[in-house]
């Protein structure tokens, strides 16, 4: 989403920011829809296959992952219509807004590299491809925490 309002290198750079911003929430929306539907059919599939729940790493990573999410879609909703909070305190729900997109998007990267140590993963992906896979989100991770530093963070140095 972030991408999105990227001057370098978002395809999108043309258009206006009330336009980013409504593709930007219809993304946000678009992926918690595919999220929670994804979450369910995880659910659904272990009570089928009677599996013990949220036992491993991967899946507590991505329980943690849909609650940064969630609280990152109520922040950006607070954003999105102004008048439900005071107007004082929208320049710091806009840093929230950003800080837990961050941490959602870096708690998604962590999730899917923890998926690439299962055993159905192991067992499918071997060799140098799996060294591939395992460093190719991080990439895109490192992209995104920059453009969010870079537009959140002070400009100047701050001193006492």
């Amino acid at each position: 989403g972030i991408l999105l309002f990227s001057a370098e290198g978002s395809p999108f750079c043309f258009k206006s920011r009330k336009w980013k911003v409504r593709l930007h929430w219809f993304f946000q929306a678009l992926l918690l829809v595919c999220g929670a539907t994804g979450f369910g059919f995880m659910v659904a599939s272990k009570n089928i296959k009677e599996h013990p729940h949220f036992k491993s790493w991967h899946s507590l990573l991505g329980v943690a992952t849909m609650a940064a999410t969630v609280l990152q879609a109520i922040c950006g909703v607070f954003l999105l219509f102004p008048k439900l909070i005071s107007t004082h305190s929208f320049p710091r729900l806009r840093l929230y807004h950003a800080t837990c997109g961050l941490v959602a998007y870096l708690l998604a990267t962590v999730t899917v590299v923890s998926a690439m140590f299962t055993d159905w993963f192991q067992a499918s992906v071997t060799g140098t491809i799996w060294y591939i896979f395992l460093f190719l989100p991080l990439f895109p991770a490192l992209v995104v925490m920059n453009q969010i530093t870079s537009a959140f963070l002070p400009k100047k140095k701050i001193t006492s």
